[in-house]
């Protein structure tokens, strides 16, 4: 999984970047402080899988990952290429999902580009450049595809009519993951990569939960049905525990009645977000997991380790984590009849460990 962390110049952006990824990436107090994207790759905590190296007893234990970009922030008028409006948007259609913070804090000592705290203000103007990026792209693609619409092929003006209707939406403000479609238009509208379609997570910063709750009240109220998840994150704090070893965390932690830290809660939320669920792999040197969609099939979840698993594939040798660790061992577990037999057609559940038969 890539996220990356958007907003306006000073909300917090890098704070949280650092608060989740410990890179200590540049924090200041003036616009553009980030030019270049900060890149941090975490390990996704997950606690089964230090159960399952406990069992197997490898070499290396290997978790899943996820990427997050601290993106430039952006203002209004990006999409036209203000600020640095044009690298935000190249570098954000790169991720998977987009982690939007919005300012829920008052602090006179730093600068904010809009004259007041106000999260709905914040998400919108983000919105808003995003949208105007969308349309810019849906005009160039309804110039090429109406030029080669000339011959009446219906595929193409089916699609001329698609892109006719979605620009209607977006010209009235609206995102493009609210525009209804059917199955054979949501292909088309994957290939165009739109920036609105992309899953969106709201990491409201704060410094008093308090003192915000009216902000954080206004700003669910402005999503009103749009399932978009807000999170409540202080962001200088998470930071500062960031970088200390775990064990202090911890104790801080226990003080402060933070009982997870950021980075926790907004990977949860991300793998709902995506629809993104583990399985565990194993072999004498190492025990892994790996991140698939929900409803992927054995073979394609073979396909994410190597293509030849994908190619080659036979069966998938299946047993669900719990009845793994209760049973304490692999060979146990084959000697109770716990371990399943599945073919191609299966699909991968939630903390499945599997061994994939193949043949080339």
């Amino acid at each position: 999984m890539k996220i990356g962390i958007a907003g306006l110049p000073n909300v917090g952006k890098s704070t949280l970047f650092n608060a989740l990824t410990g890179a200590g990436a540049l924090v200041a107090n003036y616009p553009f402080a980030t030019i270049h994207p900060n890149v941090g790759l975490v390990p996704v905590p997950d606690q089964r899988l230090n159960e399952l190296a406990g069992i197997m007893g490898p070499e290396k234990v290997i978790p899943a990952t996820v990427e997050f970009v601290d993106i430039a922030g952006l203002v209004k008028g990006a999409s036209r290429g203000e600020g640095l409006g044009n690298q935000f948007l190249s570098h954000i259609r790169e991720v998977d999902a987009i982690l939007h913070v919005v300012r829920c804090f008052e602090d006179e000592s730093i600068a904010h580009s809009n004259p007041s705290i106000d999260p709905v203000q914040d998400f919108r103007t983000v919105e808003i450049e995003l949208i105007l990026a969308d349309l810019a792209q849906l005009e160039k693609r309804q110039a090429r595809v109406a030029k080669s619409a000339k011959s009446h092929a219906p595929a193409l003006l089916a699609e001329l009519a698609l892109i006719g209707r979605l620009m209607e939406h977006l010209n009235n403000e609206n995102a493009a993951r609210s525009f209804e479609v059917n199955q054979a238009e949501t292909a088309l509208l994957d290939q165009y990569s739109l920036l609105t379609r992309k899953p969106v997570m709201i990491v409201a910063n704060i410094k008093d939960l308090e003192d915000c709750s009216a902000k954080l009240e206004a700003l669910e109220d402005f999503l009103g049905a749009e399932d978009i998840p807000v999170l409540t994150v202080a962001a200088d704090v998470e930071a500062d525990l960031a970088e200390l070893p775990d064990q202090e965390q911890k104790l801080f932690r226990q003080e402060l009645g933070l009982p997870e830290s950021s980075l926790n809660r907004v990977i949860r939320q991300a793998y709902r977000t995506l629809d993104q669920i583990s399985f565990f792999t194993s072999n004498e040197k190492e025990v892994r997991a790996w991140t698939v969609r929900q409803g992927t099939t054995a073979p394609k979840a073979a396909g994410v380790i190597h293509t030849d698993f994908e190619r080659g594939f036979i069966r998938a040798e299946v047993i669900p984590f719990d009845l793994l660790k209760k049973a304490g061992s692999l060979a146990v577990a084959r000697e109770q009849g716990l371990v399943r037999s599945e073919g191609k057609a299966y699909t991968i559940s939630d903390g499945d460990y599997i061994t994939f038969r193949f043949n080339l």
